[in-house]
């Protein structure tokens, strides 16, 4: 792990979040965002009449789908410092440099590469399990550790 990041850790007294916390929290979000996109096209699914319509009716609002969930990651990490899946987690976002919720831009580049990750295989958060740090590459990115609160 960088020095910096564990001088800083050890000085302020702080833990890194476990990635079982970090990957609950992840299912808790997905599941949360999917059952809203669920509820928004639920009269369409009502009005599918085979599985192909139902797979079609999700893949055309696939990029509608991608824009809420950095809302929601961007929003939440920079309001709170946490989504709702890290709120119940008791984990939370932090920036390295100010220790505090990530700004603005810091939040929303979070949120897109969070998303890069994912559609890349989810390649980023394999690579944070690997590193001592548990940073992922939206974090590295956003210059950003996820704690315990």
């Amino acid at each position: 792990m960088d020095e910096m990041i564990q001088n800083t850790l050890h000085r302020e007294n702080l833990s890194l979040a476990s990635i079982s916390k970090r990957s609950t929290a992840f299912v808790i979000d997905e599941l949360l965002l999917s059952f809203l996109l669920i509820i928004a096209l639920w009269d369409q699914f009502q009005n599918a009449k085979n599985m192909e319509e139902i797979i079609y009716v999700t893949n055309s609002f696939v990029l509608e789908y991608l824009f809420v969930k950095i809302v929601y990651q961007a929003f939440f990490t920079m309001q709170y410092g946490a989504s709702i899946g890290k709120l119940l987690m008791k984990i939370k976002v932090i920036e390295i440099r100010t220790l505090s919720n990530p700004s603005v831009l810091s939040s929303l580049n979070r949120a897109i590469f969070r998303i890069v990750s994912e559609m890349l295989f989810y390649l980023g958060f394999i690579w944070g399990m690997m590193q001592e740090s548990r940073q992922t590459w939206h974090d590295k990115t956003a210059k950003t550790l996820v704690i315990n609160a």
